[in-house]
């Protein structure tokens, strides 16, 4: 198994990686480890890895560019390494979770910061979001030596002798709205314009719709035990009629697939 982690402070695995278990499953063989630090990947003098967001708001966002240069040279290497996001808006990390992860060939993590990365990166390069709860930490790189640890024990003779090994989202109960960032194109996609626009209604508005789609699609136990207010409850009917807008356009002969009549 190789572990390779994306992170603004390679350093910080140094000492992780040089204790316990983990210091003895590498020099087993049973694992391998790298830290790539994302500023190496960085154009400017300045090595500049975040930037303002898009719409206004407070902190910054990480750049797509170099989370992006870092996954491709990494995946020239290791081109079945499975890329993972330390994410509060993520899947929960549970024991199941860290044995599906046991058997890949590579994992790469990604330990985002400030705000949040750039959508276009996430929907790209991301094959999953994990959270290791309903907290907001100031970085990934913690989140990863938690999942590095928990995958380590499953994998074959790591644990010797000792015996066999057997989610600001969430402040208002919904993950948070999708961020964007400089460039306003990348690899052909572009900011929505309404973060362009000025239209400070329109920007909230967005959000709101963005955070509750999102919050529905990756985690909807947060709205069945959410209140929702009337805007929100708006939104959501809203999605419904287009949804059966949509399913009622269809060609279906025979049944009637919201109502059940033949």
């Amino acid at each position: 198994m190789k572990f390779i982690v994306l992170t603004i402070f390679p350093d910080m695995f140094t000492p992780f990686w040089e204790n316990g278990i983990v210091r003895r499953a590498i020099e087993n063989g049973h694992i391998a480890t790298e830290a790539v630090d994302l500023r190496l990947f960085t154009r400017d003098r300045h090595r500049t890895t975040d930037d303002r967001p898009y719409g206004g708001g407070p902190g910054m966002v990480m750049k797509p560019e170099p989370l992006a240069a870092a996954v491709r040279s990494v995946k020239e290497r290791i081109p079945s390494a499975r890329t993972v996001l330390m994410s509060p808006q993520g899947r929960p990390f549970h024991q199941h979770v860290a044995r599906r992860l046991s058997r890949e060939a590579g994992l790469i993590f990604v330990c985002g910061r400030y705000e949040g990365l750039d959508e276009r990166f996430c929907r790209n390069y991301i094959d999953e979001e994990i959270s290791i709860g309903d907290f907001v930490l100031t970085g990934g790189e913690l989140p990863a030596m938690m999942i590095m640890d928990a995958v380590t024990r499953l994998i074959p003779g790591t644990l010797g002798g000792e015996g066999a090994a057997e989610m600001d989202s969430f402040a208002e109960g919904l993950l948070e709205h999708a961020h964007y960032t400089r460039p306003p194109e990348f690899e052909g996609e572009t900011v929505p314009p309404v973060l362009l626009s000025g239209n400070h209604q329109a920007i909230e508005q967005w959000r709101l719709e963005t955070s509750l789609i999102r919050t529905f699609l990756k985690r909807p136990d947060l709205l069945e035990n959410r209140a929702l207010n009337r805007e929100e409850i708006r939104i959501l009917k809203k999605w419904c009629d287009e949804i059966e807008r949509i399913i009622r356009s269809q060609p279906a002969p025979g049944a009637d697939p919201l109502s059940g009549r033949q």
